[in-house]
């Protein structure tokens, strides 16, 4: 069965106008000294039976530390990462969001080394213009970014 996540990526307008997302970058070892291609777009797991919003929502919470942004939520559609993981992605204008702390998660590091480590799913969100975030996201989630840019313009 096809693994699928839901997520939501927040924007709004600089000061002079330009396009900014909310973005968070992976927590863990393996991510702590990566910046390109080391970002994603806030999202998880959709359960069995859940709706893709309530999840998004859900999802938001845990990793960001507050409440998923209220408003008009548009759907940016779906696509399908390297790895075959389905994503559907929600935007929504956000003028006020902030990182505020993320759920914790436990795993094996280093791997086979039986030693366990709890870190943060994600170790810190930002804003950023849509083109620092082009070379921030993973790679297969940039056609999200270019749906909302479709959809709202840089400013620019």
């Amino acid at each position: 069965m096809t693994m699928r996540s839901a997520g939501l990526l927040p924007f709004r307008r600089s000061a002079d106008g330009e396009l900014e997302v909310f973005i968070a970058h992976m927590g863990g070892p393996f991510w702590a000294r990566k910046d390109a291609r080391a970002w994603s777009i806030v999202k998880g797991e959709v359960e069995a039976g859940e709706d893709e919003r309530v999840a998004a929502a859900r999802e938001f919470a845990e990793e960001i530390g507050c409440p998923a942004p209220t408003g008009p939520w548009r759907d940016l559609g779906e696509i399908r990462q390297k790895g075959g993981k389905v994503v559907r992605a929600f935007t929504v204008c956000a003028p006020e969001l902030a990182f505020v702390a993320s759920n914790q998660v436990e795993m094996e590091w280093p791997r086979g080394s039986g030693r366990q480590i709890r870190f943060g799913e994600v170790d810190r969100a930002e804003w950023m213009t849509s083109e620092v975030a082009r070379g921030r996201l993973v790679a297969g989630q940039v056609p999200l970014l270019d749906r909302l840019v479709d959809i709202e313009g840089t400013g620019e």
